[in-house]
């Protein structure tokens, strides 16, 4: 059997996900209107109904995203949602919150959100064994860790394949609920990760001042997705429920291109999980919208530099280094791959990110639209494309799917039959006096004319083959009506198969935690919860970070880490014979925090200042 594929993509809004299955997507999450990881994406019950629709024409599922932590008083209307949203034919809800499993639920697929914190086996053995349908792993898991779950599990594994990176493992960040009560895990995070921080030591002597110590590069995953497939990834998943619908056009159409082009070498092996081809009219390029640089993020292993230091922002393209200074512009080697309009950006020689437009170009000159301090030999990035994105606001895609016409006859009737890209087929009879065309190969040629006139449906004819006997006269209206009642009755049959309930596996013995103690890392905040905990054997349980701060508490574990960041890893050769006494701080604003290094397990920890 085919291994089916999945590239899922972001929705902000109803016109994101429509882009997203234009742009070649097989499945779309989306966020409700309340109970999201992203407070600000939140959609109405009617946008997220029309989307379904609109998907499910293709095949493309849609995944409600109602992944934060509870309040006991919020239980009962995230039921509500849920129903609804399965009423409305939602594929698959993604949860947080284990109270959730103690609610009244209709037959609809869970996954488990990567807030769960699913980077250990015996996590997800247990999430399987819980009713789990998929799970979507850690961001740091390697290969070789996604390999061995796969092989020691029976359980849909999603993966992020692009987009912004936490700097703490999912669903264990508590930095923004400590320093101004605003919770991730409740869909409001301050993202303190993407400040500037000064870096001191035991002594309080700086060692990097006001950089951009944990805010990461972006993730970018295109060059690794056939091995993450061999891994044993079924679903490819692209961050970005808060970006606009450029990200979305572009990223979706980056990848979707790249995974076309293993499918096409696997056909055997490989599947695409929905139908329809889309068309580009622009060239696809992740560099062009919302770019931060580039990390696979320990996919294969610890590399430096998965920091852009100098900014949070976006810095796009590398444009080229600019070659002497004028009084009102500068000179640029490449200066012909910009237009009116560009944004560029630049680290001064003090270490801050600049920008500013084009105005004009001048040969090899460039007009920047306001005074600009530059030097020779800065090196400037451009992080708005006034073609490219205006290429955008376009329609940059249309997505069809292939029918196949045929004419047949019986003594009385003709009939015509569509067959689509999934073999679901449609016959319409209508009755005609069978006269034939005093000019065959005219009516023949009217006929594929009429037929393949398929205006702004979501059909392109692929074949059309005549078999009657004889090339009949047919009216132009009676055949475009056939074909028009045709098309209603596949769409309308093409829904009827969609699979209307999930049925869950059932777990063949008891549901054993893999401990009998839990912290507050397990973000418990409501009594469904903590009644679902002691039901799996857990005797002694922390409340949620967001009910009781524990004393000393991990703010943020992370894999990441500022030493090795620095080229101070003890566990690596590229140690220098003398490091700044620990422990160090990271201060920003009035808030300071202590780094504690766990080299034996690779990882770093930021507590609050002690």
């Amino acid at each position: 059997m085919s291994h089916k594929i999945e590239l899922l993509s972001p929705a902000k809004n109803l016109a994101c996900g429509i882009e997203a299955v234009n742009h070649g997507a097989d499945a779309i999450y989306i966020g409700p209107s309340q109970f999201g990881a992203r407070i600000a994406a939140a959609n109405q019950l009617s946008d997220i109904e029309h989307l379904i629709n609109y998907a499910h024409t293709f095949g493309v599922k849609v995944y409600i995203t109602l992944n934060t932590i509870l309040t006991d008083k919020e239980l009962e209307n995230a039921q509500k949602i849920i129903y609804q949203c399965y009423e409305i034919g939602a594929d698959a809800i993604i949860i947080q919150d284990m109270g959730i499993l103690q609610l009244d639920l209709p037959p609809i697929a869970l996954h488990a959100s990567t807030q769960t914190n699913n980077r250990n086996l015996d996590r997800i053995l247990f999430l399987e064994s819980a009713g789990f349908q998929r799970i979507i792993l850690a961001r740091e898991l390697s290969l070789t860790a996604i390999k061995h779950i796969k092989a020691n599990s029976n359980i849909e594994l999603e993966a992020f394949v692009h987009g912004s990176l936490c700097v703490s493992y999912s669903g264990q960040c508590y930095m923004s609920q400590y320093a101004c009560g605003r919770s991730a895990n409740r869909g409001d995070c301050a993202q303190y990760c993407r400040l500037p921080y000064t870096l001191s030591d035991a002594k309080g002597d700086k060692i990097v001042e006001n950089k951009h110590l944990l805010s990461l590069k972006d993730l970018d995953r295109s060059d690794a997705l056939e091995d993450m497939i061999t891994a044993g990834i079924t679903s490819f998943k692209i961050e970005g429920r808060l970006k606009d619908m450029n990200y979305v056009k572009n990223i979706t159409a980056y990848y979707r291109q790249k995974l076309d082009m293993l499918l096409e070498r696997n056909t055997k092996q490989l599947k695409r999980s929905s139908i329809g081809k889309s068309v580009f009219y622009f060239s696809p390029n992740p560099e062009k919208t919302f770019h931060r640089g580039k990390t696979d993020y320990f996919l294969y292993n610890r590399t430096p530099n998965m920091v852009q230091i100098d900014t949070p922002k976006s810095m796009g393209e590398i444009i080229g280094k600019v070659k002497n200074i004028a009084f009102n512009s500068f000179e640029l080697t490449e200066a012909d791959k910009l237009q009116h309009g560009d944004g560029l950006c630049f680290v001064d020689t003090k270490g801050g990110f600049k920008g500013f437009r084009v105005n004009r170009i001048e040969n090899q000159n460039v007009y920047p639209a306001k005074k600009i301090s530059l030097a020779k030999e800065t090196l400037l990035y451009r992080n708005f494309d006034t073609a490219f994105n205006k290429c955008l606001k376009g329609k940059s895609a249309e997505r069809k799917i292939a029918i196949d016409f045929t004419l047949t006859e019986t003594d009385n009737n003709l009939i015509l039959s569509i067959t689509d890209e999934e073999n679901i087929k449609i016959n319409v009879d209508f009755k005609i006096e069978k006269t034939p065309a005093e000019k065959p190969e005219l009516a023949k040629k009217q006929i594929l004319t009429q037929l393949s006139k398929l205006g702004n449906t979501v059909f392109e004819a692929r074949s059309i083959n005549i078999q009657t006997k004889e090339i009949y006269f047919i009216p132009n209206s009676l055949l475009a009506n056939s074909k028009r009642e045709a098309i209603q009755q596949l769409l309308y049959k093409r829904n009827q198969l969609l699979p209307k309930n999930f049925t869950p596996k059932k777990n063949k013995g008891p549901l054993i935690f893999p401990t009998t103690e839990v912290s507050y890392f397990e973000n418990i905040m409501n009594n469904k919860a903590e009644s679902f905990y002691r039901q799996v054997g857990v005797k002694q349980i922390a409340p949620a970070f967001e009910i009781c701060i524990p004393k000393n508490p991990i703010l943020m574990s992370t894999k990441y880490c500022i030493k090795h960041q620095l080229g101070w890893c003890p566990m690596e050769k590229s140690l220098q014979a003398s490091t700044p006494p620990e422990p160090y701080s990271l201060q920003t604003g009035n808030n300071t925090f202590t780094l504690y290094f766990d080299c034996k397990q690779c990882e770093m920890q930021i507590t609050p200042f002690a």
